[in-house]
């Protein structure tokens, strides 16, 4: 990907308060990695994925097995994106359940090398290293690749300059994942080797079942047919 290919950045939040800490942090991160991808020539355009409002939706989702419309239209804009952000609140040492929910009606290819900064926000310093203990290997899971900066915010750190000069440092990090085309490249390369999720929401993972040849012998001993 070359300086000036355009991308897009999906922040993800999954904060249900208004104003929300955690949405708070989310922009506050996409403003500096926006800015970062600019100063390098690179056109940005920011799709904002809040999970709150359909939280009832991804509920549902999850118990039925199929995403929703709503559900289905966030799946798609994060399917298209470049690159995440990724911003949770954090209760009872625990990231939130509503991302959580949201996370595992994904399809497990769907993020395979888009690179990704974690964040988290909660009501005390003791829960910082949730991000690192939990987001991390989700999204490792996921076979994502988040950003050596993690970002954690408790009451006290919205003073506090540091704060300002982690969430650049990770919007750096992220603008040069984003500018090198290594993970597009890690991604086109890696592709074949990885399991896909049939008809799943992945670009280049969808099949129907118009890819399906039911002429194949084994398609025939599946029917109770006989082979050729």
């Amino acid at each position: 990907m070359n300086d000036t290919t355009p991308v897009t950045l999906a922040v993800v939040s999954a904060g249900v308060s208004d104003p929300s800490s955690t949405r708070l942090l989310a922009d506050r991160i996409a403003q500096r990695a926006v800015d970062a991808l600019r100063a390098g020539g690179t056109p940005v355009t920011v799709t904002r994925i809040d999970l709150g409002p359909i939280a009832v939706d991804i509920a549902r989702s999850l118990v039925s097995g199929f995403p929703n419309e709503a559900v289905q239209d966030a799946i798609d804009r994060l399917a298209k994106a470049d690159a995440i952000i990724a911003s949770t609140p954090v209760y009872k040492a625990g990231i939130s359940g509503l991302f959580k929910s949201f996370a595992d009606l994904i399809d497990n290819d769907l993020l395979i090398a888009k690179p990704v900064i974690l964040a988290a926000t909660g009501g005390t310093a003791r829960h910082a290293m949730v991000v690192d203990e939990q987001l991390r290997p989700l999204f490792a899971f996921l076979r994502a690749i988040p950003t050596p900066t993690s970002l954690y915010a408790a009451p006290e750190d919205w003073a506090d300059t540091d704060l300002g000069v982690r969430i650049t440092r990770a919007a750096t990090e992220l603008a040069l994942l984003v500018r090198s085309g290594a993970p597009r490249h890690i991604a086109d390369d890696n592709w074949d080797s990885h399991q896909h999720q049939f008809a799943g929401n992945a670009p280049r993972a969808e099949k129907t079942a118009d890819d399906i040849d039911f002429d194949s012998d084994l398609m025939r001993l599946a029917a109770g047919g006989r082979a050729t």
